[in-house]
Protein backbone atom coordinates (compact mmCIF):
# COMPACT_ATOMS: atom_id res chain seq x y z
CA UNK A 1 0.00 0.00 0.00
CA UNK A 2 1.22 3.29 -1.32
CA UNK A 3 1.75 6.60 1.18
CA UNK A 4 -0.72 8.18 -1.15
CA UNK A 5 -3.02 6.46 -0.81
CA UNK A 6 -2.94 5.94 2.84
CA UNK A 7 -3.30 9.67 3.35
CA UNK A 8 -5.55 10.02 1.26
CA UNK A 9 -7.65 7.99 2.48
CA UNK A 10 -7.04 9.57 5.83
CA UNK A 11 -7.87 13.03 4.96
CA UNK A 12 -11.28 11.69 3.10
CA UNK A 13 -11.79 9.78 6.05
CA UNK A 14 -11.28 12.90 8.56
CA UNK A 15 -14.53 14.55 7.28
CA UNK A 16 -16.72 11.66 8.07
CA UNK A 17 -15.55 10.85 11.55
CA UNK A 18 -15.43 14.34 12.58
CA UNK A 19 -19.14 14.75 11.30
CA UNK A 20 -20.57 11.35 12.05
CA UNK A 21 -19.24 12.31 16.06
CA UNK A 22 -20.99 15.02 15.80
CA UNK A 23 -24.45 13.95 14.55
CA UNK A 24 -24.24 10.73 16.71
CA UNK A 25 -23.78 12.98 19.91
CA UNK A 26 -25.86 15.84 18.79
CA UNK A 27 -28.57 15.25 15.78
CA UNK A 28 -30.83 18.12 16.98
CA UNK A 29 -29.72 20.88 14.55
CA UNK A 30 -29.45 18.42 11.87
CA UNK A 31 -33.01 17.06 12.27
CA UNK A 32 -34.83 20.10 10.40
CA UNK A 33 -32.89 19.83 7.50
CA UNK A 34 -33.69 15.65 7.13
CA UNK A 35 -37.15 15.94 8.01
CA UNK A 36 -38.29 16.84 4.52
CA UNK A 37 -35.65 13.39 2.97
CA UNK A 38 -36.94 11.50 5.79
CA UNK A 39 -40.39 11.72 5.33
CA UNK A 40 -39.66 10.60 1.47
CA UNK A 41 -36.89 7.74 2.11
CA UNK A 42 -38.30 6.49 5.38
CA UNK A 43 -41.72 4.79 3.18
CA UNK A 44 -39.98 4.21 0.19
CA UNK A 45 -37.30 2.51 2.46
CA UNK A 46 -40.02 -0.11 4.16
CA UNK A 47 -41.42 -1.03 0.91
CA UNK A 48 -38.90 -2.05 -0.79
CA UNK A 49 -37.07 -3.38 2.69
CA UNK A 50 -37.61 -7.39 3.55
CA UNK A 51 -40.37 -7.41 5.87
CA UNK A 52 -38.21 -8.71 8.50
CA UNK A 53 -36.18 -5.71 8.16
CA UNK A 54 -38.67 -2.97 7.43
CA UNK A 55 -39.92 -3.09 11.27
CA UNK A 56 -36.13 -1.79 12.25
CA UNK A 57 -36.36 1.10 9.87
CA UNK A 58 -36.70 4.53 12.31
CA UNK A 59 -39.49 6.17 11.66
CA UNK A 60 -37.94 9.17 13.78
CA UNK A 61 -35.99 11.88 11.86
CA UNK A 62 -34.19 12.42 14.92
CA UNK A 63 -33.13 8.33 15.50
CA UNK A 64 -32.04 8.72 11.44
CA UNK A 65 -29.80 11.68 11.49
CA UNK A 66 -27.87 9.31 14.70
CA UNK A 67 -27.82 6.80 12.78
CA UNK A 68 -26.35 8.03 9.98
CA UNK A 69 -23.80 9.57 12.31
CA UNK A 70 -23.14 6.33 13.55
CA UNK A 71 -22.68 4.89 10.02
CA UNK A 72 -20.15 7.73 8.69
CA UNK A 73 -18.46 7.27 11.85
CA UNK A 74 -17.69 3.80 11.36
CA UNK A 75 -17.19 3.84 8.25
CA UNK A 76 -15.34 7.16 8.26
CA UNK A 77 -13.00 4.78 11.39
CA UNK A 78 -12.81 1.43 8.37
CA UNK A 79 -11.68 4.05 5.64
CA UNK A 80 -8.72 4.97 7.45
CA UNK A 81 -7.26 2.42 9.19
CA UNK A 82 -7.85 -0.16 6.26
CA UNK A 83 -9.81 -2.64 7.66
CA UNK A 84 -12.74 -3.26 5.15
CA UNK A 85 -11.76 -0.20 3.58
CA UNK A 86 -14.16 -0.94 0.17
CA UNK A 87 -17.47 -1.77 2.22
CA UNK A 88 -16.39 1.05 4.55
CA UNK A 89 -16.19 3.24 1.91
CA UNK A 90 -19.38 1.95 -0.24
CA UNK A 91 -21.12 2.83 3.39
CA UNK A 92 -19.86 5.85 3.41
CA UNK A 93 -21.21 6.74 -0.26
CA UNK A 94 -24.82 5.09 1.34
CA UNK A 95 -25.04 7.47 3.81
CA UNK A 96 -23.91 10.81 1.70
CA UNK A 97 -27.24 10.18 -0.68
CA UNK A 98 -29.61 11.81 2.02
CA UNK A 99 -27.10 14.40 2.14
CA UNK A 100 -26.52 15.50 -1.37
CA UNK A 101 -30.31 15.10 -1.59
CA UNK A 102 -31.29 17.45 1.57
CA UNK A 103 -28.62 20.30 0.09
CA UNK A 104 -30.33 20.80 -3.16
CA UNK A 105 -31.17 24.48 -3.53
CA UNK A 106 -35.17 25.47 -3.69
CA UNK A 107 -36.73 28.16 -5.05
CA UNK A 108 -37.84 29.82 -2.19
CA UNK A 109 -34.12 30.22 -1.13
CA UNK A 110 -32.73 33.43 -1.71
CA UNK A 111 -29.70 34.81 -4.33
CA UNK A 112 -27.36 34.46 -1.74
CA UNK A 113 -28.77 31.18 0.27
CA UNK A 114 -29.07 29.27 -3.09
CA UNK A 115 -25.61 29.55 -3.86
CA UNK A 116 -24.57 28.75 -0.34
CA UNK A 117 -27.08 25.86 -0.90
CA UNK A 118 -25.01 25.16 -4.12
CA UNK A 119 -21.97 24.87 -2.67
CA UNK A 120 -22.55 22.64 0.13
CA UNK A 121 -24.29 20.56 -2.68
CA UNK A 122 -21.36 20.38 -5.03
CA UNK A 123 -19.19 19.67 -2.01
CA UNK A 124 -21.83 16.76 -1.05
CA UNK A 125 -21.63 15.53 -4.51
CA UNK A 126 -17.97 15.50 -4.77
CA UNK A 127 -17.43 13.73 -1.58
CA UNK A 128 -19.96 10.74 -2.83
CA UNK A 129 -17.71 10.65 -6.19
CA UNK A 130 -14.85 10.80 -3.39
CA UNK A 131 -16.40 7.42 -1.44
CA UNK A 132 -17.31 5.69 -4.70
CA UNK A 133 -13.90 6.01 -6.29
CA UNK A 134 -12.66 4.65 -2.98
CA UNK A 135 -14.99 1.94 -2.79
CA UNK A 136 -13.80 0.29 -6.01
CA UNK A 137 -9.84 0.87 -5.76
CA UNK A 138 -8.47 -2.59 -5.53
CA UNK A 139 -4.82 -0.80 -4.65
CA UNK A 140 -3.39 -1.37 -7.96
CA UNK A 141 -4.27 -5.27 -7.64
CA UNK A 142 -7.04 -6.50 -10.06
CA UNK A 143 -10.38 -6.68 -9.01
CA UNK A 144 -12.02 -10.12 -8.82
CA UNK A 145 -14.47 -9.40 -11.43
CA UNK A 146 -11.11 -8.73 -13.89
CA UNK A 147 -9.14 -12.03 -12.35
CA UNK A 148 -12.35 -13.81 -13.10
CA UNK A 149 -12.23 -12.86 -16.71
CA UNK A 150 -8.37 -13.33 -17.23
CA UNK A 151 -9.12 -17.14 -15.74
CA UNK A 152 -12.33 -17.74 -18.39
CA UNK A 153 -9.99 -16.51 -21.20
CA UNK A 154 -7.05 -18.58 -20.20
CA UNK A 155 -9.36 -21.47 -19.94
CA UNK A 156 -10.74 -20.64 -23.58
CA UNK A 157 -7.27 -20.02 -24.93
CA UNK A 158 -6.16 -23.73 -23.02
CA UNK A 159 -9.21 -25.56 -24.49
CA UNK A 160 -8.80 -24.06 -28.24
CA UNK A 161 -5.08 -25.16 -27.69
CA UNK A 162 -6.09 -28.57 -26.61
CA UNK A 163 -8.97 -29.00 -29.55
CA UNK A 164 -6.22 -27.87 -32.46
CA UNK A 165 -3.61 -30.49 -30.82
CA UNK A 166 -6.72 -33.38 -30.66
CA UNK A 167 -7.61 -32.52 -34.40
CA UNK A 168 -3.65 -32.10 -35.39
CA UNK A 169 -3.29 -35.77 -33.76
CA UNK A 170 -6.17 -36.76 -35.12
CA UNK A 171 -5.40 -36.54 -38.89
CA UNK A 172 -1.85 -37.73 -37.87
CA UNK A 173 -3.49 -40.84 -36.93
CA UNK A 174 -5.92 -40.92 -39.66
CA UNK A 175 -3.17 -40.72 -42.16
CA UNK A 176 -1.01 -43.49 -40.70
CA UNK A 177 -3.82 -46.01 -40.37
CA UNK A 178 -4.44 -44.58 -44.35
CA UNK A 179 -1.19 -46.09 -44.83
CA UNK A 180 -1.23 -48.87 -42.94
CA UNK A 181 -4.53 -49.64 -44.46
CA UNK A 182 -2.66 -49.00 -48.20
CA UNK A 183 0.28 -51.21 -47.68
CA UNK A 184 -1.75 -53.71 -45.99
CA UNK A 185 -4.11 -53.79 -49.42
CA UNK A 186 -0.88 -54.00 -51.29
CA UNK A 187 0.36 -56.85 -49.32
CA UNK A 188 -2.92 -58.67 -49.37
CA UNK A 189 -3.16 -58.28 -53.36
CA UNK A 190 0.00 -59.11 -53.90
CA UNK A 191 -0.42 -62.23 -52.08
CA UNK A 192 -3.33 -63.22 -54.21
CA UNK A 193 -1.77 -62.58 -57.34
CA UNK A 194 1.06 -65.24 -55.87
CA UNK A 195 -1.56 -67.71 -54.96
CA UNK A 196 -3.18 -67.22 -58.18
CA UNK A 197 0.17 -67.65 -60.52
CA UNK A 198 0.71 -70.90 -58.16
CA UNK A 199 -2.48 -72.03 -58.96
CA UNK A 200 -2.04 -71.84 -62.21
CA UNK A 201 1.25 -72.85 -62.77
CA UNK A 202 -0.41 -75.81 -60.82
CA UNK A 203 -2.83 -76.14 -63.09
CA UNK A 204 -0.97 -76.11 -66.59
Amino acid sequence: MSLTRAAGRTMLASFFVVNGAKAAANPTPLVGDAEPIARKVVPLAQRLAPPSAANYIPEDTKQLVRLSGVAQLLGGLGLATGLARRPSAALLGASMVPHVMASRPTRQMSGEARTAARSVMLRNVALLGATLIAAQDTQGKPSLGYRASSQARQVRRDASRQQKALAKAAKKQARSLDKTSSRIGKQATSHVSQITDQIESALS
